[in-house]
């Protein structure tokens, strides 16, 4: 069985049936699933240099399995330096078999190699069951090599859910396998 399959039949098999016994759904279509899964990365002082961009598009499309894309400043700000159409960040959308591939690796591989680590904040949902979580290094990734990174950069992971609150999402996370801090 394959990573995607593995989270995709614990998901079907496990975690539906306790979310519909412990919230009374009526309905199996109202139990919360995982729609998409948005890994963004700001570029920062890499807005002037092509060579880190081209080093963060080929980061970024190692660790997804998908290109990303270029998000482009809408309007020119002096203060920081930038003209409207110039490179601030990158961004790839997961959805369906890769973003269950991704899950699992990031859920079983990669936040177990963050130094210190005691588990992610529960308090980062947003108030509509979708939780974001920061990474503050590549290296976390199995993907990434040490020797071949020039700098070390941090990226965002947002998990958007059609849970209707946090506790909902929550519950779908951590029966998942994410390892939330106790508070």
């Amino acid at each position: 069985m394959t990573t995607t399959q593995r989270l995709k039949t614990l998901y079907n098999e496990k975690i539906v049936p306790k979310l519909m016994e412990q919230f009374e759904y009526s309905n199996i279509h109202q139990v919360p699933k995982v729609v998409k899964v948005t890994v963004n990365r700001g570029l920062g002082e890499a807005a002037q240099n092509a060579k880190s961009l081209e080093a963060s598009l080929a980061e970024i499309a190692v660790i997804t399995g998908q290109k990303p894309v270029v998000t482009r400043a809408r309007k020119a700000i002096a203060g920081f330096k930038i003209r409207k159409g110039m490179p601030v960040g990158i961004m790839v959308t997961l959805r369906s078999e890769r973003m269950y591939a991704f899950l699992d690796r990031l859920i079983n591989l990669a936040l177990p190699r963050i130094r210190d680590f005691r588990g992610v904040n529960p308090n980062s949902f947003d108030g509509r069951g979708n939780y974001t979580l920061g990474v503050r290094e590549q290296l976390i990734f199995p993907e990434i090599d040490y020797d071949t990174i020039d700098q070390i950069r941090g990226m965002d992971i947002s998990v958007i859910t059609t849970a209707n609150n946090d506790e909902e999402g929550r519950v779908l996370l951590r029966e998942m396998g994410m390892p939330f801090r106790d508070n």
